[in-house]
């Protein structure tokens, strides 16, 4: 039996909790034929809908993909959105018990309007403020009662700056799954970068890295790169740090190694929903326990892997366990 295989089949009995930001990706198809005549703006005739899941489920959706067993842990609002949120959560079979609904919350979506191969406009509706004391409190009792009954191998906390991760959800989740003995990995962003403190992973991609260090770091100078990580590490007290670096692949460093390891060569056709793979496949290596350069060279791979892919598309296992065989990972 492969490596692979062995990984890929401890996946399959693997509980994962993500909580973070999740939203709606919905998209109006159509062509557009004339100008407006009442703007100078691009009539569009829609002759196809669509939606789907993102944000924070998007980890969800690899990990079930991929055979794993994921809780997504949330707020959303009570409104029209959130039910077909939930009908989605349905239709990729996942579990719809840590979906907390709140009059106080407008449930996120992102509407894409596209003609032809044309993008013409995003229209956002979110909410950004953080979330008020008395959801950030239903949030973390469902966090706790999800790590009682579900016992899962993996937390993940997936920031999309969207009001979730309060710092109050943040310090309070790493205390509940700590007391549990649950390893937690994180994919940040910049507002509460240096309040996931005292993680067992944490993958910032190296904007993010830059960002919160406030410092101009070139990718391809590891000396450079090895001591802003270390100064992440001083700062954050986590156990290991993945730095995505795009065409330069990836670099993870904890208390034994610090290695980098390149990005494989492919036709990139879209990166979007790459660092949500990512922090899916790490997080699944790290809940067996694996050390830190197979995570990064299994995250590596599966990030560039649904590079090649237009739009955001989970992992193929089967090709991603084809291309594991082939590159001999994990070794």
């Amino acid at each position: 039996m492969a490596a692979i295989d062995t990984f890929l089949d401890r996946v399959r009995t693997t509980r994962m909790l993500v909580v973070g930001d999740v939203m709606v990706d919905a998209y109006l198809w159509g062509r557009v034929d004339r100008i407006s005549p009442e703007a100078p703006v691009p009539v569009v005739q829609v002759t196809e809908r669509s939606a789907r899941l993102g944000g924070a489920a998007n980890v969800a959706i690899n990990a079930h993909v991929l055979g794993a067993r994921p809780v997504v842990v949330t707020v959303i609002g009570q409104d029209a959105n959130a039910d077909l949120m939930e009908r989605l959560f349905q239709d990729q079979g996942l579990s719809t018990a840590g979906l907390l609904r709140s009059p106080q919350r407008r449930t996120t979506v992102k509407t894409r309007i596209i003609s032809g191969h044309q993008h013409v406009v995003r229209v956002d509706e979110e909410q950004e403020d953080d979330l008020n004391a008395s959801d950030e409190q239903r949030l973390l009792d469902q966090v706790a009662e999800l790590l009682r009954a579900e016992r899962p191998e993996v937390v993940v906390l997936e920031d999309y700056n969207k009001g979730v991760l309060t710092e109050a959800v943040i310090t309070g989740i790493i205390a509940l799954a700590k007391a549990a003995g649950v390893p937690v990995a994180v994919d940040p962003k910049r507002k509460n970068f240096f309040t996931f403190r005292g993680v067992d992973l944490f993958k910032p991609n190296l904007k993010e890295l830059r960002d919160g260090l406030k410092i101009d770091l070139n990718a391809a100078d590891g000396t450079a790169m090895t001591a802003a990580i270390s100064e992440l590490q001083t700062r954050l007290g986590n156990r290991i740090s993945m730095i995505t670096l795009s065409e330069h692949g990836v670099q993870v460093q904890d208390g034994m190694h610090n290695a980098r390891f390149p990005a494989h060569k492919r036709k990139i056709v879209d990166v979007s929903g790459a660092g949500d793979t990512v922090i899916t496949v790490a997080a699944l290596a790290l809940a067996q326990g694996l050390p830190a350069p197979t995570i990064a060279q299994l995250a590596n791979l599966a990030g560039g892997l649904v590079c090649e892919e237009v739009g955001v598309v989970p992992i193929d296992p089967e090709r991603f366990r084809t291309e594991c065989v082939r590159l001999n990972l994990p070794a």
